[in-house]
């Protein structure tokens, strides 16, 4: 059974959100990415992220599902219409002080959104076997 782990948000000034996040919600900090911070309620990861571009929009980037089995998953993905984006690759996670990505591929959904698959799962979202 797949399980929603992991939301992604795009904004123009990182601090500021993750201040806002933690403070509103009482969001942990669990960990640093490449081009933001991951934040957990101990149940999903929240990733705090930089905009790609000065223009690009802020809001919903990506989320994400872990799954019991990486190829199965990406098969019912492109089987049902969706897309594979990205190579599958293997990730171990390790000290999450240090900036990481913990996604394995990327697929897209029938409308193009982006989603991130893992059977590793991601800081901050334990998985529930």
């Amino acid at each position: 059974m797949a399980r929603l782990k992991h939301i992604a948000i795009r904004t123009r000034d990182v601090a500021k959100t993750v201040a806002f996040y933690k403070e509103a919600f009482d969001l942990q900090e669990v960990g640093k990415g490449r081009s933001g911070v991951y934040l957990s309620d101990g149940h999903i990861n929240m990733a705090i992220l930089n905009l790609r571009t000065p223009t690009s929009p802020a809001g919903v980037d990506h989320f994400g599902f872990q799954v019991d089995n990486l190829e199965k998953a990406v098969e019912r993905v492109t089987g049902l219409g969706g897309g594979q984006l990205t190579d599958m690759a293997r990730i171990n996670p390790s000290d999450p002080s240090h900036p990481q990505s913990y996604f394995e591929v990327k697929v897209t959904g029938p409308d193009e959104q982006e989603i991130d698959v893992s059977d590793t799962g991601w800081v901050g979202a334990p998985r529930q076997d």
